[in-house]
Protein backbone atom coordinates (compact mmCIF):
# COMPACT_ATOMS: atom_id res chain seq x y z
CA UNK A 1 0.00 0.00 0.00
CA UNK A 2 3.09 2.40 0.90
CA UNK A 3 6.34 1.88 -1.14
CA UNK A 4 9.58 3.31 -0.51
CA UNK A 5 12.53 4.07 -2.83
CA UNK A 6 16.38 5.18 -2.19
CA UNK A 7 19.19 5.81 -4.61
CA UNK A 8 22.02 7.74 -5.26
CA UNK A 9 23.27 8.64 -8.71
CA UNK A 10 24.85 11.90 -10.29
CA UNK A 11 22.35 11.21 -13.22
CA UNK A 12 18.45 12.41 -12.35
CA UNK A 13 16.99 10.28 -14.53
CA UNK A 14 19.08 6.86 -12.90
CA UNK A 15 18.08 7.96 -9.83
CA UNK A 16 14.80 8.13 -10.43
CA UNK A 17 14.60 4.76 -12.65
CA UNK A 18 16.41 2.97 -9.45
CA UNK A 19 13.96 4.10 -6.98
CA UNK A 20 11.11 3.23 -9.55
CA UNK A 21 12.68 -0.47 -10.06
CA UNK A 22 12.62 -0.50 -6.03
CA UNK A 23 9.25 0.47 -5.11
CA UNK A 24 7.82 -2.11 -8.16
CA UNK A 25 5.22 -2.19 -10.49
CA UNK A 26 1.77 0.03 -10.33
CA UNK A 27 0.73 3.36 -10.72
CA UNK A 28 1.19 5.55 -7.45
CA UNK A 29 -1.37 8.16 -6.22
CA UNK A 30 0.47 9.99 -4.93
CA UNK A 31 4.34 10.75 -4.33
CA UNK A 32 6.72 12.32 -1.87
CA UNK A 33 10.27 12.82 -3.57
CA UNK A 34 13.39 14.11 -1.13
CA UNK A 35 15.65 15.40 -3.71
CA UNK A 36 19.67 15.99 -3.09
CA UNK A 37 21.01 19.04 -3.62
CA UNK A 38 23.21 18.57 -6.61
CA UNK A 39 20.41 16.11 -8.38
CA UNK A 40 18.47 18.87 -11.06
CA UNK A 41 14.90 19.06 -9.47
CA UNK A 42 12.99 19.28 -12.65
CA UNK A 43 15.27 16.14 -14.57
CA UNK A 44 13.37 14.29 -11.35
CA UNK A 45 10.32 15.66 -11.95
CA UNK A 46 10.16 15.51 -15.76
CA UNK A 47 11.42 11.39 -15.41
CA UNK A 48 8.75 11.11 -12.35
CA UNK A 49 5.98 12.37 -15.11
CA UNK A 50 7.68 10.03 -17.98
CA UNK A 51 7.19 7.37 -15.41
CA UNK A 52 3.81 7.79 -14.20
CA UNK A 53 2.40 10.53 -15.91
CA UNK A 54 -0.38 12.79 -13.82
CA UNK A 55 0.66 11.71 -10.34
CA UNK A 56 1.49 14.81 -8.18
CA UNK A 57 4.72 14.80 -6.82
CA UNK A 58 5.10 16.76 -3.16
CA UNK A 59 8.12 17.06 -1.02
CA UNK A 60 11.38 18.82 -2.14
CA UNK A 61 14.78 19.68 -1.99
CA UNK A 62 16.76 17.63 1.39
CA UNK A 63 20.39 17.80 2.31
CA UNK A 64 20.15 13.97 2.22
CA UNK A 65 17.89 10.75 1.98
CA UNK A 66 17.77 7.74 4.39
CA UNK A 67 17.25 4.36 3.05
CA UNK A 68 17.21 0.58 3.74
CA UNK A 69 19.50 0.58 0.39
CA UNK A 70 22.01 3.11 1.72
CA UNK A 71 22.17 6.98 3.16
CA UNK A 72 24.47 9.87 2.81
CA UNK A 73 24.13 13.64 2.14
CA UNK A 74 26.81 14.35 -0.62
CA UNK A 75 23.87 15.85 -2.48
CA UNK A 76 23.10 13.01 -5.35
CA UNK A 77 20.64 10.64 -3.13
CA UNK A 78 16.93 10.57 -4.20
CA UNK A 79 14.29 9.23 -2.00
CA UNK A 80 10.79 8.50 -3.03
CA UNK A 81 7.27 6.72 -1.14
CA UNK A 82 4.54 6.11 -3.33
CA UNK A 83 1.20 5.85 -1.53
CA UNK A 84 -0.41 2.78 -3.82
CA UNK A 85 -4.24 3.32 -2.64
CA UNK A 86 -6.66 5.85 -1.68
CA UNK A 87 -7.26 4.77 1.88
CA UNK A 88 -3.42 5.25 2.41
CA UNK A 89 -2.87 8.40 0.52
CA UNK A 90 -2.97 11.88 2.27
CA UNK A 91 -4.87 14.77 1.00
CA UNK A 92 -2.27 17.67 -0.08
CA UNK A 93 -2.55 21.52 0.69
CA UNK A 94 -0.37 23.92 -0.66
CA UNK A 95 0.49 27.74 0.75
CA UNK A 96 3.14 29.47 -1.58
CA UNK A 97 3.11 32.61 0.57
CA UNK A 98 5.60 32.09 3.43
CA UNK A 99 7.60 35.34 1.98
CA UNK A 100 5.33 37.96 3.15
CA UNK A 101 4.32 36.69 6.42
CA UNK A 102 5.00 33.32 7.76
CA UNK A 103 2.80 32.89 10.55
CA UNK A 104 0.15 34.53 8.20
CA UNK A 105 0.93 31.71 5.62
CA UNK A 106 0.43 29.01 8.46
CA UNK A 107 -2.84 29.94 9.74
CA UNK A 108 -4.19 29.78 6.16
CA UNK A 109 -2.74 25.93 5.81
CA UNK A 110 -3.74 25.44 9.44
CA UNK A 111 -7.69 26.41 8.70
CA UNK A 112 -7.82 24.88 6.26
CA UNK A 113 -6.67 21.83 7.43
CA UNK A 114 -9.04 21.76 10.17
CA UNK A 115 -11.96 22.22 7.21
CA UNK A 116 -10.74 18.09 6.39
CA UNK A 117 -8.93 16.50 8.84
CA UNK A 118 -10.57 13.89 11.47
CA UNK A 119 -9.85 14.49 14.82
CA UNK A 120 -6.54 13.29 15.80
CA UNK A 121 -5.23 13.22 12.10
CA UNK A 122 -1.65 12.67 11.25
CA UNK A 123 -0.35 15.96 9.34
CA UNK A 124 3.07 16.20 7.20
CA UNK A 125 4.26 19.32 6.37
CA UNK A 126 7.43 20.35 4.52
CA UNK A 127 8.50 23.72 3.89
CA UNK A 128 11.10 25.52 2.04
CA UNK A 129 13.54 26.65 4.81
CA UNK A 130 16.10 29.08 3.19
CA UNK A 131 14.02 32.57 2.31
CA UNK A 132 17.35 34.31 1.14
CA UNK A 133 20.76 33.36 0.97
CA UNK A 134 22.32 37.17 0.69
CA UNK A 135 21.89 37.66 3.32
CA UNK A 136 20.92 34.09 4.72
CA UNK A 137 17.63 34.51 5.97
CA UNK A 138 15.21 31.58 6.87
CA UNK A 139 11.71 31.04 7.00
CA UNK A 140 11.31 30.22 10.59
CA UNK A 141 9.01 27.13 11.40
CA UNK A 142 8.36 28.35 15.13
CA UNK A 143 6.15 31.10 12.89
CA UNK A 144 5.05 28.51 10.89
CA UNK A 145 3.71 26.17 13.21
CA UNK A 146 2.27 28.96 15.97
CA UNK A 147 0.27 29.86 12.69
CA UNK A 148 -0.49 26.46 11.65
CA UNK A 149 -2.10 25.87 15.62
CA UNK A 150 -3.51 29.16 15.52
CA UNK A 151 -6.05 28.55 12.54
CA UNK A 152 -5.90 25.07 13.40
CA UNK A 153 -8.08 25.71 17.04
CA UNK A 154 -8.68 23.44 19.60
CA UNK A 155 -9.08 20.01 17.69
CA UNK A 156 -6.58 17.44 18.51
CA UNK A 157 -3.50 17.03 15.09
CA UNK A 158 -0.63 15.13 15.22
CA UNK A 159 1.46 17.64 13.45
CA UNK A 160 4.94 16.47 11.68
CA UNK A 161 7.07 17.91 9.32
CA UNK A 162 10.71 19.14 8.85
CA UNK A 163 12.38 21.82 6.80
CA UNK A 164 13.70 21.15 3.23
CA UNK A 165 17.68 22.13 2.38
CA UNK A 166 19.63 21.41 -0.93
CA UNK A 167 22.71 20.92 1.47
CA UNK A 168 24.33 21.52 5.45
CA UNK A 169 25.08 24.74 4.41
CA UNK A 170 22.15 26.21 3.78
CA UNK A 171 22.42 27.47 0.76
CA UNK A 172 19.10 26.91 -0.85
CA UNK A 173 15.60 25.07 -0.51
CA UNK A 174 12.55 24.34 -2.37
CA UNK A 175 9.36 22.60 -2.83
CA UNK A 176 7.80 19.63 -5.01
CA UNK A 177 4.29 21.67 -4.82
CA UNK A 178 2.03 18.46 -6.91
CA UNK A 179 2.35 20.99 -10.20
CA UNK A 180 6.37 21.78 -10.30
CA UNK A 181 8.92 23.23 -8.68
CA UNK A 182 8.74 26.71 -5.89
CA UNK A 183 10.21 29.21 -3.12
CA UNK A 184 8.24 29.90 -0.31
CA UNK A 185 6.04 27.32 0.07
CA UNK A 186 4.58 24.93 2.55
CA UNK A 187 2.50 21.71 2.51
CA UNK A 188 0.57 19.64 4.57
CA UNK A 189 -0.33 16.08 3.78
CA UNK A 190 -3.06 14.93 5.87
CA UNK A 191 -3.53 11.46 6.25
CA UNK A 192 -6.87 9.61 6.38
CA UNK A 193 -9.17 9.05 9.55
CA UNK A 194 -7.54 5.60 9.35
CA UNK A 195 -3.97 5.99 9.42
CA UNK A 196 -2.11 6.79 13.11
CA UNK A 197 1.49 7.40 13.94
CA UNK A 198 3.96 6.52 16.55
CA UNK A 199 6.42 8.73 17.24
CA UNK A 200 9.76 8.84 19.01
CA UNK A 201 12.37 11.92 19.19
CA UNK A 202 15.99 11.47 19.85
CA UNK A 203 17.61 14.30 21.15
CA UNK A 204 21.40 14.49 22.29
CA UNK A 205 22.03 17.40 23.90
CA UNK A 206 22.94 18.11 27.59
CA UNK A 207 23.01 21.09 30.09
CA UNK A 208 26.13 22.51 31.11
CA UNK A 209 25.30 25.74 32.82
CA UNK A 210 22.67 26.94 35.46
CA UNK A 211 19.23 28.67 33.96
CA UNK A 212 19.98 32.22 32.74
CA UNK A 213 17.85 34.56 31.64
CA UNK A 214 17.46 36.03 28.44
CA UNK A 215 17.69 39.86 29.47
CA UNK A 216 17.90 41.13 25.81
CA UNK A 217 16.51 39.78 22.61
CA UNK A 218 15.24 40.69 19.42
CA UNK A 219 13.71 38.25 17.36
CA UNK A 220 15.80 35.05 16.58
CA UNK A 221 19.19 37.40 18.22
CA UNK A 222 19.85 37.03 21.47
CA UNK A 223 21.88 39.86 22.83
CA UNK A 224 22.13 39.31 26.97
CA UNK A 225 22.34 36.46 28.99
CA UNK A 226 22.05 37.56 32.79
CA UNK A 227 22.29 41.54 31.59
CA UNK A 228 25.90 40.38 29.95
CA UNK A 229 26.38 39.74 26.46
CA UNK A 230 25.04 36.41 25.06
CA UNK A 231 28.49 35.49 23.23
CA UNK A 232 30.72 36.06 25.94
CA UNK A 233 28.60 34.00 28.43
CA UNK A 234 28.47 31.22 26.38
CA UNK A 235 32.09 31.25 25.24
CA UNK A 236 32.98 31.52 28.45
CA UNK A 237 31.35 28.37 29.94
CA UNK A 238 32.76 26.50 26.64
CA UNK A 239 35.72 27.66 27.23
CA UNK A 240 36.12 28.78 23.22
CA UNK A 241 38.74 31.67 22.05
CA UNK A 242 36.37 34.88 23.31
CA UNK A 243 35.27 36.47 20.40
CA UNK A 244 36.64 34.31 17.62
CA UNK A 245 33.32 32.57 17.01
CA UNK A 246 31.42 33.45 14.28
CA UNK A 247 28.56 30.65 14.59
CA UNK A 248 30.73 28.17 13.53
CA UNK A 249 32.38 26.62 16.57
CA UNK A 250 29.05 27.18 18.88
CA UNK A 251 26.65 25.57 16.02
CA UNK A 252 28.95 22.73 16.03
CA UNK A 253 28.78 22.15 19.87
CA UNK A 254 26.17 23.74 21.33
CA UNK A 255 22.53 24.89 21.63
CA UNK A 256 20.30 27.17 23.90
CA UNK A 257 17.91 25.14 25.57
CA UNK A 258 14.79 25.37 27.40
CA UNK A 259 12.85 23.28 29.72
CA UNK A 260 9.41 22.27 29.81
CA UNK A 261 7.75 21.94 33.31
CA UNK A 262 9.60 21.24 36.33
CA UNK A 263 12.60 22.82 36.07
CA UNK A 264 14.10 21.59 39.01
CA UNK A 265 13.13 17.76 38.06
CA UNK A 266 15.88 15.68 37.11
CA UNK A 267 17.20 15.68 33.83
CA UNK A 268 15.32 14.44 30.57
CA UNK A 269 16.46 15.03 27.25
CA UNK A 270 12.76 14.99 26.32
CA UNK A 271 12.09 18.27 28.66
CA UNK A 272 14.09 20.33 26.29
CA UNK A 273 13.03 22.43 23.24
CA UNK A 274 16.85 23.28 21.93
CA UNK A 275 17.47 25.74 19.39
CA UNK A 276 20.93 25.88 17.41
CA UNK A 277 23.38 28.81 17.07
CA UNK A 278 23.07 30.13 13.71
CA UNK A 279 25.73 32.79 13.57
CA UNK A 280 27.57 34.95 16.19
CA UNK A 281 28.06 38.38 16.21
CA UNK A 282 31.63 39.61 18.19
CA UNK A 283 30.95 42.92 17.47
CA UNK A 284 27.63 43.06 19.53
CA UNK A 285 27.81 39.93 21.74
CA UNK A 286 24.99 38.98 19.95
CA UNK A 287 24.30 34.95 18.84
CA UNK A 288 21.41 34.18 16.18
CA UNK A 289 19.11 31.61 16.39
CA UNK A 290 17.23 28.87 14.11
CA UNK A 291 13.79 30.19 15.76
CA UNK A 292 12.60 33.23 16.78
CA UNK A 293 10.24 31.56 19.55
CA UNK A 294 12.43 32.54 22.58
CA UNK A 295 11.54 35.77 24.34
CA UNK A 296 13.01 38.68 26.94
CA UNK A 297 12.51 36.36 29.89
CA UNK A 298 12.94 33.25 28.78
CA UNK A 299 14.95 30.71 31.18
CA UNK A 300 17.20 28.87 28.70
CA UNK A 301 20.67 26.77 29.68
CA UNK A 302 23.62 26.51 27.80
CA UNK A 303 23.63 22.77 26.16
CA UNK A 304 26.24 20.97 25.01
CA UNK A 305 25.91 18.68 22.18
CA UNK A 306 26.83 15.34 22.89
CA UNK A 307 27.65 12.31 20.14
CA UNK A 308 27.38 9.64 22.79
CA UNK A 309 24.49 10.85 24.16
CA UNK A 310 23.24 11.02 20.67
CA UNK A 311 23.51 7.39 19.42
CA UNK A 312 22.49 6.02 22.59
CA UNK A 313 19.23 7.92 22.24
CA UNK A 314 18.83 6.75 18.64
CA UNK A 315 19.78 3.00 20.10
CA UNK A 316 16.73 3.66 23.04
CA UNK A 317 14.26 5.28 20.67
CA UNK A 318 14.43 2.68 17.87
CA UNK A 319 14.10 0.23 20.55
CA UNK A 320 11.00 2.29 22.02
CA UNK A 321 9.65 2.15 18.77
CA UNK A 322 10.21 -1.24 17.86
CA UNK A 323 8.25 -2.42 21.29
CA UNK A 324 5.37 0.04 20.31
CA UNK A 325 4.75 -1.17 17.36
CA UNK A 326 5.55 -5.12 17.93
CA UNK A 327 2.32 -7.06 16.76
CA UNK A 328 0.81 -4.29 14.54
CA UNK A 329 1.07 -3.56 10.54
CA UNK A 330 3.57 -1.12 10.11
CA UNK A 331 2.35 1.19 6.58
CA UNK A 332 5.75 3.32 6.46
CA UNK A 333 8.82 4.61 8.89
CA UNK A 334 9.63 8.20 8.46
CA UNK A 335 12.73 9.39 9.96
CA UNK A 336 13.33 13.35 9.75
CA UNK A 337 16.82 13.96 10.95
CA UNK A 338 18.32 17.10 11.35
CA UNK A 339 21.30 17.62 8.82
CA UNK A 340 23.89 18.70 11.59
CA UNK A 341 23.53 15.00 13.33
CA UNK A 342 25.85 13.48 10.40
CA UNK A 343 29.08 12.80 11.34
CA UNK A 344 30.31 14.93 8.70
CA UNK A 345 28.97 17.97 10.84
CA UNK A 346 28.55 16.42 14.04
CA UNK A 347 32.31 14.35 14.24
CA UNK A 348 29.88 11.10 15.61
CA UNK A 349 32.33 8.00 14.95
CA UNK A 350 29.40 6.33 13.32
CA UNK A 351 26.40 7.54 11.70
CA UNK A 352 23.38 7.98 13.75
CA UNK A 353 20.82 7.15 10.94
CA UNK A 354 22.20 3.93 10.48
CA UNK A 355 21.10 2.67 13.52
CA UNK A 356 18.36 3.49 12.71
CA UNK A 357 18.17 1.60 9.54
CA UNK A 358 19.94 -1.03 11.03
CA UNK A 359 18.24 -0.97 14.47
CA UNK A 360 13.80 -0.52 13.23
CA UNK A 361 12.45 -3.88 12.38
CA UNK A 362 12.76 -5.02 8.77
CA UNK A 363 9.27 -5.08 8.25
CA UNK A 364 8.71 -1.49 8.38
CA UNK A 365 8.70 0.33 4.88
CA UNK A 366 11.70 2.83 6.14
CA UNK A 367 12.79 5.98 4.29
CA UNK A 368 13.81 9.48 5.62
CA UNK A 369 15.47 12.78 4.69
CA UNK A 370 18.68 15.10 6.27
CA UNK A 371 16.35 18.31 7.50
CA UNK A 372 17.01 22.14 8.43
CA UNK A 373 14.31 21.83 11.08
CA UNK A 374 12.06 18.98 12.96
CA UNK A 375 8.11 19.26 14.00
CA UNK A 376 7.14 16.73 16.50
CA UNK A 377 4.01 16.29 18.97
CA UNK A 378 6.00 17.42 22.25
CA UNK A 379 5.34 16.91 25.82
CA UNK A 380 1.54 16.20 25.34
CA UNK A 381 0.79 19.59 24.04
CA UNK A 382 1.32 20.62 20.67
CA UNK A 383 3.91 20.12 18.15
CA UNK A 384 6.56 21.98 18.32
CA UNK A 385 9.77 22.75 15.87
CA UNK A 386 13.09 20.75 17.25
CA UNK A 387 16.77 21.63 16.83
CA UNK A 388 19.43 19.02 16.40
CA UNK A 389 16.79 16.19 16.80
CA UNK A 390 15.70 12.92 14.79
CA UNK A 391 11.88 12.30 14.54
CA UNK A 392 11.47 8.58 13.68
CA UNK A 393 7.40 8.06 12.78
CA UNK A 394 6.10 4.89 11.94
CA UNK A 395 1.87 5.12 9.93
CA UNK A 396 -0.11 2.29 10.95
CA UNK A 397 -3.34 1.59 10.41
CA UNK A 398 -5.76 3.21 13.78
CA UNK A 399 -7.26 0.89 16.34
CA UNK A 400 -10.90 -0.18 15.83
Amino acid sequence: MIAVGYAKHSDPVVAVRRCIAAMGSGTPQMLIAFCGGKLEPQAVLAELRRAYGATPVFGGSAAGAIGRDGFGYGGFELGLIAFMTPSTTPTALVTRNLLPDERIAGQMLGTEVRRIAADNAVVLMLFDSVASTAPLRLHHASSIVEGFHAGFGTGAVCLLGGGLLTDMNLTGGWVFDGEGVVKHAAVALVFPPEITAETVIMHGCRPVSTFMEITRIEGADVYELDGRPALTVIERMLGLPLGGSRGQELSLVATLGQKQGDPFAPYDENAYVNRLILRAEPDTGAVTLFEPDFARGTQVQIMSRDNSLMLESVRRGVAAMNATIAGGEPLLGLYIDCAGRGSARSGAPIEEAELVVKGLGRAVPLLGFYSGVEIAPFAGGQSRPLDWTGVLTVLRRRRQ
